[in-house]
């Protein structure tokens, strides 16, 4: 088969279609003054554009919230996901029926550069969250330093509300642009629509709630790999009471302890920045004597019932998310409060008996 070579008449035509399409494609320069819905006519008075432009700003953070704990995605332009500038255009778009630059470098030179002082809701934040210094993140200003924006990352992921006041956002902070008209309300002094009132009142926590099953491995008898099973009902609280993201938890952990031959029913409490590291503590009910063979002796242990019977560590290096939720394999190492009742001492099998090493597969609803 021989290559023919492409027809040089149509490249001319074909750039002539691109570049139409391009140029009828690219929104009108910012502050956008008309041709936009409920844009005020040419010759109303400064009061009525005034207001119009206000309630403008209004729809556009309406428009915005209605996509709250919507899911972080890539690319995304519809409730099934949505990317932090995919949010700017579709909050313009739904509000306005006006189409904005689909990315944050895009509506960062689109928009007019003012200082935060300046910002009226509805105006957007550009900060730079990556190592090179360049726009990477943008979200639309609520008033009161308080932003709506798609997180990709942190211990709530989607669309949620923030504020400069946190350490992360007021780091990484890279400046504030006008996108409609001024209206005269400034950064201090919020929104007074029913909306993103209560938009810039809502508290960041989130409830979080799971179950995870995961086998236990041998680390010390010949018998086997497996040496139990063990599960969790989980409930927790992410946010960040402190301006850090925290994560708080509780869980439930029904554990069977093949080796030892009991069955133990922790209740610990877990902190971590995220749930990719958690460490956890708290009290245990053992159920069971707890024995262990070697070398044809039996080793008698006890302590398993304690005030403080476990704590260990949880470690989930990613998830994969399923409508807004996480599906996440993890692993766990955990201390035991056992302790030998014999006279001689076994390291390897006092060791195996106070430790528990599992992985396994969890998933958190996130509600």
């Amino acid at each position: 088969m021989t290559n023919r070579p492409f027809p040089q008449t149509r490249i001319f035509p074909v750039f002539i279609i691109k570049l139409v399409f391009c140029t009828v494609s690219l929104p009108a320069a910012a502050p956008l003054n008309n041709g936009f819905d409920l844009a005020p006519p040419a010759l109303a008075s400064s009061a009525e554009k005034t207001a119009a432009f206000h309630e403008a700003r209004l729809q556009v953070l309406a428009a915005a919230g209605k996509y709250e704990h919507t899911p972080y995605r890539y690319g995304g332009l519809d409730r099934r996901g949505l990317d932090c500038s995919g949010l700017v255009y579709v909050s313009f778009h739904d509000a306005l029926g006006v189409v904005v630059p689909r990315n944050t470098w895009g509506l960062y030179s689109w928009v007019e550069k003012i200082p935060i002082e300046n910002a009226n809701p509805g105006d957007l934040l550009f900060f730079k969250t990556g190592g090179n210094g360049a726009i990477s993140h943008v979200g639309i200003f609520v008033g009161g330093k308080r932003f709506i924006h798609a997180a990709s990352e942190g211990p709530v992921t989607g669309v949620i509300y923030s504020s400069l006041d946190e350490g992360y956002w007021s780091r990484t902070y890279a400046g504030a642009g006008r996108a409609l008209p001024e209206t005269g309300t400034g950064a201090g002094s919020g929104v007074t629509g029913k909306k993103p009132a209560r938009a810039q009142n809502k508290q960041e926590s989130r409830l979080l709630m799971g179950f995870a099953a995961a086998p236990t491995w041998n680390t010390f008898s010949p018998d086997g790999v497996v040496r139990g099973f063990a599960g969790q009902l989980r409930v927790g609280v992410a946010g960040e009471p402190f301006g850090q993201p925290m994560l708080f938890g509780m869980e439930l952990r029904p554990e069977w302890d093949g080796a030892l031959g009991v069955f133990r029913l922790p209740l610990t409490l877990s902190w971590g920045i995220n749930d990719k590291l958690r460490f956890f503590a708290g009290p245990v009910i053992s159920f069971g004597d707890a024995t262990l063979p070697v070398s044809g002796e039996i080793r008698h242990y006890t302590g398993g019932t304690n005030w403080f019977g476990a704590a260990g560590i949880t470690v989930a290096p990613f998830a994969i998310k399923i409508a807004g939720n996480e599906l996440a394999p993890y692993g766990e190492m955990a201390w035991q409060s056992y302790s030998s009742t014999n006279a001689r001492r076994n390291i390897g099998a006092d060791f195996a008996a106070g430790f528990r090493f599992s992985t396994g597969i969890r998933y958190t609803w996130k509600l």
